[in-house]
């Protein structure tokens, strides 16, 4: 990866959706308001510096473009383009989610 770009697998659960009275919401289901979407960090490029590999990150998935690698399809994306960072490596008492 190059400059401030990172390359993310989607969440399997970002396609179907189940409200809180279990009904199955498919992906293809419109939304009023757009909906943001979590990813987990394969890559990351050198000017990155707030995500690492094996986070997990909240971005727009209308702002993405995709890429195929050895027939998996993963998502790149600039590092000012995630909206929140879910993070292991942070102290247990922090909440895990930083803007």
């Amino acid at each position: 990866m190059l400059h401030d770009r990172l390359l993310v697998e989607q969440d399997s659960e970002a396609g179907e959706r189940r409200s809180s009275g279990g009904i199955v919401i498919p992906a293809t289901a419109a939304m009023g308001a757009r909906r943001l979407a979590w990813a987990r960090v394969v890559a990351v490029g050198p000017q990155v510096r707030a995500v690492e590999p094996g986070d997990r990150v909240l971005y727009d998935p209308e702002d993405k473009a995709e890429v195929e690698v050895s027939g998996e399809v993963y998502v790149v994306m600039r590092e000012r383009d995630v909206h929140a960072v879910a993070a292991e490596r942070l102290q247990a008492e922090a909440t895990g989610l930083y803007l």
